[in-house]
């Protein structure tokens, strides 16, 4: 697709399917690139467009892009840079990205640069047996989410080595279901599932870590269970760091174990 208006909205009618065939990802929008045409001086963190993806589902979306300091990695159903993304009752299932890779992630989903004003939406989805590097659902960097009603199973993150990469490693391996990294953003979890995740190093289901100015995970009337974490958590399969300090999440009316 291609950036010429400020709200796209994507309906499968509950009908569509669209498959990346285990080879390419399905759907790409990025502000900052100039083939994608809507791109400003200041295009990280810019308010438009705005993308609507609802009523369909993605499968054997694969993004084969490795981490470097100029490429668009991660996202293999759905990459997003910039603008405002909200994605409801869409069902992501055996979506893959790239293996390996410190902050590489979002075999369903990669959301960078968003605008900060307004979370990226996540409302009555379903997330299975995803895997990536890092994030096999959820893969965010410098993006708030809100996360209501869905349902995550048996999402996977497959690198080694964390985040900074440890020596002698390729990196990732964090936020089998999702994984937040930046500065000054939240996370909410709401009305929602996240069981048989798990991460190979930290945060079986989440990894949340805000490198400067604050920011909180919230859990609210959610279930977590059985998301094993491979070196590291700080709550059964979470793992949550703001500002260097390791930090309990904020749950209200949920169970996490």
């Amino acid at each position: 697709m291609v950036n010429t208006s400020h709200r796209v909205v994507l309906d499968g009618g509950g009908k569509v399917t669209l498959s990346g065939g285990g080879k390419i990802r399905i759907l790409y929008m990025n502000t900052c690139d100039p083939k994608q045409k809507w791109i400003t001086d200041h295009c990280w963190e810019q308010e438009w467009p705005q993308l609507v993806v609802q009523n369909l589902t993605f499968t054997g979306a694969y993004s084969a892009v490795r981490e470097t300091s100029t490429s668009s990695y991660g996202g293999g159903a759905i990459f997003d840079e910039g603008g405002q993304l909200k994605v409801v009752n869409s069902t992501f299932t055996d979506n893959r990205c790239y293996a390996t890779g410190p902050d590489l992630g979002g075999a369903a989903i990669r959301a960078t640069g968003m605008y900060m004003k307004i979370p990226v939406y996540i409302t009555q989805d379903t997330f299975t047996d995803n895997s990536c590097s890092n994030g096999a659902a959820l893969s965010g960097l410098y993006a708030n989410f809100a996360v209501y009603n869905s349902l995550m199973t048996g999402n996977k993150a497959i690198g080694f080595g964390a985040n900074p990469a440890s020596n002698g490693t390729p990196g990732g391996g964090s936020g089998g279901a999702i994984y937040t990294d930046g500065d000054h953003y939240n996370l909410l979890i709401d009305g929602t599932v996240i069981k048989d995740g798990s991460a190979r190093e930290g945060g079986g289901a989440i990894f949340f870590v805000v490198d400067a100015e604050g920011g909180t995970l919230k859990i609210e009337y959610s279930t977590l269970r059985h998301n094993p974490s491979g070196e590291f958590q700080n709550a059964p399969g979470i793992f949550d760091e703001v500002d260097g300090v390791v930090t309990k999440p904020t749950e209200i009316g949920s169970s996490v174990s």
